[in-house]
Order: C-alpha cells, then structure tokens, then sequence
C-alpha cells in the first residue's frame, strides 16, 4: 500500500496532537521514500470525534486522533482511563499509557474495527468560575459547572456538589459572561486559548482528570498494509509520542506564565478531600471484573 493516507482531528490546526500526526507522516515519508505520508484535516473538517470515529472503523479515513471519553461507550477498557482522580499527577499517567496497561487497552479496540497505535495526552483539568476561590469541595456546593455532554463528567460534578451543566465547548464563554454557568474545567492551553479567563477569575488546581487521547488507525487499512508497513506505522506512531509531549509541555508552560501575568486568582489545594468524593462515582462507571483490574494496576503505578 502507498500513498497519502487520511487523519482526522478536532483540534486546531497548530494544537499539539495535529504536529505529532504530521511528524508523523515525515517521518514514514522519510522511511519510505515518499511512498507513505499522512494528510491532516484538522479542526473538525471531517466531522466531530463520534462521527469520524465511526467513519475511520468503516476504512473511510485512516487515521483518527480521539479522545477517550467516546471511546467509553463502545470499548468498556477504555473507562478506567476516564475516572477522575485515577492518576494522581501527569508523570503518572503517562508511566501508566507506555506500559502494558497502554497496550492492553490500545488492543482492546481492535473488535470494533480499529487499531490503536499511541496515547497522547491532553492535560490535567482544572476548575475555574467566576464567583469564589475552590479549595475544599463545600466551595462547589450550588456552582453551575459547565461539562462536556457525558454521563461520567455529570456524575462526577454532582459528586462534588455542584450543579453539572451540559453545554457545547464552544457556547462556554458566552455562558460564563452572562452567568448561565459559573464556571467549568479544562486544561491550561484551553483556558488561556479559549480566553476563558477573561470571564473566570478563579482558577483551582483540582488536576480532576487527565484523560488521554487516542491516535488510531482503522483495521481495514491497516490490513491492507504489508507486515514491514505494520511495523514502521507503530514505529512512527510511538516517536510521534515523544514530539506530541514536548510541544504539549511547552504549550502548557506557555499557558501558565500568560495567566500569571493575568488578573486570575490561582489556587492550589489538597486534592485528597476531593478524590475521597469519586468512590460512588467509580462504583457506577468501572462494573467489570476486567476494567477493576485495570483500575488497580494503574493505582499500582502511583508513586509511593
């Protein structure tokens, strides 16, 4: 096989998991001679993340950078990587994806037409709002929260006393503006990307979730590849691991020194009070045998 192969992403063009897959594509191309490569449509031009999901297992694109959250519902190993407060710092969490624990839940998509190549990452979430500093749980009571539209997230914002409040990403702004909501979470690059520090003056350091993403591949073109092919893809896929984090850790940095400069009020907290909420949250969502094995060993790799 030869040729450009396809790859979707939701994110922006210059947004760190876009550059991973285009190093990527160099570097096949370099390996091959130019017989390889790899086009981006980034931004969404192929769709949202269920949509071109389903569209990569049925070989209509190649590639697909996703995050786990709509993996969840059709591949049930994906959850444990979900659960707030499973990894307790980003060291953690990506000691836990480059071990076999990675490669296990990677390879458990394959049943649903795709292949899993790498775990990138997407940043620890934190809280932010625009009403009072977070640093115990009882500051959440009664704060409408913004959240993704996800079973999990809903519950674990309720959880913890507020109110959760499914909107899309992009009407967030807008809402905290004009006090529909209060506050929501995301990581460092979106809050500062998003501007959504203009209209949250309270940022808290909660690190609630660091899900993962995804970089897949769909089975049919991946069958369609000669065995060495197999072998360079996952080659390159894992070096574009290496790339995807150093400009991640560079974006991050970038993002707290500019909020630091800014009128945001940033607080640290213990976390613990917070994690000790999550149990009925667990409960409800990890219900196999197989997902509670995975939650163990990935609390096996904390550091002591």
């Amino acid at each position: 096989m030869s040729g450009l192969l396809t790859s979707a992403d939701a994110h922006p063009a210059d947004y760190p998991t876009v550059s991973a897959v285009e190093f990527m594509g160099r570097y096949l191309s370099e390996k091959t001679d130019g017989r390889i490569g790899i086009k981006v449509f980034a931004g969404g031009q192929l769709g949202n993340e269920t949509d071109t999901l389903e569209i990569t297992s049925f070989g209509g694109i190649d590639f697909n950078r996703v995050n786990f959250a709509p993996l969840n519902s059709t591949e049930p190993m994906t959850l444990p990587f979900s659960l707030p407060f499973v990894f307790d710092s980003v060291d953690h969490m990506r000691r836990v994806v480059d071990s076999e624990v990675g490669d296990e839940v990677l390879a458990s998509m394959e049943k649903h037409g795709l292949i899993g190549l790498a775990i990138y990452d997407s940043g620890a979430r934190n809280f932010y709002n625009a009403r009072r500093p977070i640093v115990t749980p009882e500051d959440m009571q009664g704060l409408k929260m913004r959240v993704p539209a996800s079973d999990l997230y809903v519950a674990m914002v309720n959880a913890l006393g507020a109110n959760a409040v499914p909107i899309p990403f992009g009407e967030i702004y807008q809402s905290l503006a004009q006090g529909v909501i209060d506050g929501a979470e995301n990581n460092w690059p979106t809050f500062l990307g998003e501007r959504h520090y203009e209209v949250a003056s309270y940022l808290s350091l909660t690190g609630h979730l660091l899900t993962p993403e995804a970089f897949v591949m769909s089975k049919i073109g991946w069958d369609k590849l000669s065995l060495p092919d197999q072998a360079l893809v996952r080659e390159a896929a894992k070096a574009s691991v290496v790339e995807m984090r150093r400009l991640w850790d560079r974006r991050v940095t970038e993002a707290m020194n500019t909020i630091a400069q800014s009128k945001v009020q940033v607080n640290e907290m213990d976390q613990a009070p917070f994690a000790a909420l999550m149990r009925p949250v667990w409960d409800q969502f990890v219900t196999s045998s197989e997902q509670k094995s995975v939650v163990e060993r990935i609390l096996a790799m904390r550091e002591a």
